[in-house]
């Protein structure tokens, strides 16, 4: 067997593997395993990649990857679970700059100048160009556009992304006037310098195509609000999947051709599965500015006279203490209050005194798909306590009590009795079903969709206030006295 072949059959097993962990990350009990899958195949594919033949500029290489992991291995391993969506949205960000970079480099390589230089006894005498700057197929310049636009737009955008849940800037979406209109400019004198570029050749194009892709990717991001980021995450690591298929296209890699489109076609799905489970179009997400308009007042009365109903710990404790059925929702506010053990710990409790007790996740609570999940997870909450929204909602009629744990567009009855609401539509957990409903929430304030829920003045719903951590473990206390 040749070199080539061997590498080649090395590709195709790192291929394999890429394909069997996304198989295994399509669900929480075996997304372990499929990450580790995952790791091996891309370890496979960079040893195959220093073993072919006539490999340049290896030092720089190995300096690049050892600062590569001393920035990525601590990031990864200290982070908080909170701070997991903006971390995939950077690191997406850099994956989409760097086929970007890729796909530049290989054309300013395509299209070097071809240079000889006379030389008497090893001393170089004159140099002088031989023909010009080489031609480049049609095909293979659409292939470096490609890379380019898709990357850089993938590259700012998750920047803005990033920067948006980090709060360094706000959540809220950013309008200005003609924003549409602009945008589509800038997508025409894209377009048009990809054309450009394709007829003539000449570097210049490709340089202002790379601002004006930079230009659009942070103009697409900016109207977006934060409660639709997940959605743009998804959408911006499928542009990155595709970004990195077409530089594989234009350096000849094979497994980065496969990777890339495993990449771009999991998460353009990812994303169509989270629009709908928002009950909103890909269209009304990225062009709405939804939630740039608060509409909840944040007071405890309601405009028409109604007031909420506050409990306190000990009595909530003994509710849940002698309930039949307890479904718990989570939300972002359990992320933030890393409250994940302390819920696990109030499960257990609950347990052990007979209850029945699970959690219902709804697919786009907390920040990214997955999230909670994964902070269950890190709690060691049993998988098969983990409902889906579609398995726990047949479930919430035979519920004593609800508790929500930091959500609230996930379960506000808006979604299915207001017509107009910018959450019309949306599928949400059904806790008004239940007989009681609990409320753990630090304030009156709106969830991302700044809108009031009436659920939370509905005469069967209890508010216990504070960070869902010390109210947590003060529930604990009082189940168990209970």
């Amino acid at each position: 067997m040749t070199r080539g072949t061997f590498l080649d059959l090395c590709y195709l097993v790192a291929a394999i593997t890429f394909i069997l962990a996304l198989k295994g990350l399509s669900s929480p009990k075996h997304a372990r395993r499929g990450n580790m899958i995952a790791a091996v195949g891309m370890a496979i594919a960079i040893a195959a990649t220093f073993a072919q033949p006539h490999l340049h500029h290896l030092l720089p290489m190995i300096i690049a990857m050892v600062l590569g992991a001393a920035v990525a291995v601590p990031t990864s391993r200290f982070v908080k679970m909170t701070a997991i969506p903006q971390l995939v949205a950077i690191f997406n960000g850099v994956g989409g700059g760097a086929a970007a970079v890729v796909s530049i480099t290989t054309y300013i390589s395509l299209t070097a100048t071809t240079t000889v230089c006379r030389s008497f006894l090893g001393v170089s005498l004159n140099c002088y160009s031989s023909g010009g700057v080489k031609s480049v197929a049609t095909y293979k310049i659409l292939e470096v556009v490609l890379g380019v636009i898709i990357g850089t737009v993938s590259f700012s955008g998750s920047a803005i992304a990033f920067a948006k849940l980090q709060e360094l800037m706000t959540g809220r979406p950013i309008t200005y006037p003609a924003q549409q209109v602009l945008n589509a400019i800038l997508g025409a004198a894209a377009v048009a310098c990809a054309i450009l570029l394709m007829t003539t050749g000449a570097l210049v194009w490709l340089w202002i195509l790379l601002v004006l892709a930079f230009i659009l990717g942070i103009a697409f991001v900016l109207p977006i609000g934060g409660a639709d980021v997940p959605v743009l995450i998804s959408l911006l690591n499928s542009f990155t999947g595709i970004a990195v298929a077409a530089s594989g296209f234009t350096i000849g890699n094979n497994l980065l051709i496969v990777a890339g489109t495993l990449v771009g076609a999991s998460g353009i799905l990812l994303t169509r599965m989270m629009s709908a489970a928002m009950g909103r179009s890909l269209p009304n997400i990225l062009f709405s500015a939804f939630g740039s308009v608060v509409t909840a007042s944040g007071s405890t009365e309601h405009d028409d006279g109604r007031s909420v109903r506050s409990g306190t710990a000990e009595d909530i404790g003994v509710l849940l203490a002698y309930a039949r059925k307890v479904v718990i929702i989570p939300g972002y506010g359990l992320a933030v209050a890393q409250a994940q053990h302390v819920v696990r710990e109030l499960a257990e409790e609950l347990k052990d005194r007979g209850v029945d007790v699970c959690f219902a996740i709804h697919p786009v609570a907390g920040r990214m798909p997955g999230h909670m999940n994964v902070l269950l997870a890190e709690a060691n909450v049993p998988y098969d306590e983990l409902k889906e929204m579609d398995e726990a909602n047949p479930e919430m009629s035979t519920t004593d009590v609800a508790l929500v744990v930091g959500a609230n567009d996930t379960v506000n009855p808006a979604a299915h009795t207001t017509p107009g609401s910018p959450i019309y539509g949306m599928p949400i957990i059904n806790a008004d079903q239940a007989t009681n409903v609990v409320f753990l929430k630090r304030s009156m304030r709106p969830g991302f969709a700044g809108i009031d829920n009436d659920l939370l003045y509905n005469p069967k719903t209890v508010l216990l206030f504070g960070d869902a951590k010390d109210t947590l473990t003060k529930l604990v206390a009082s189940v168990k006295s209970a």
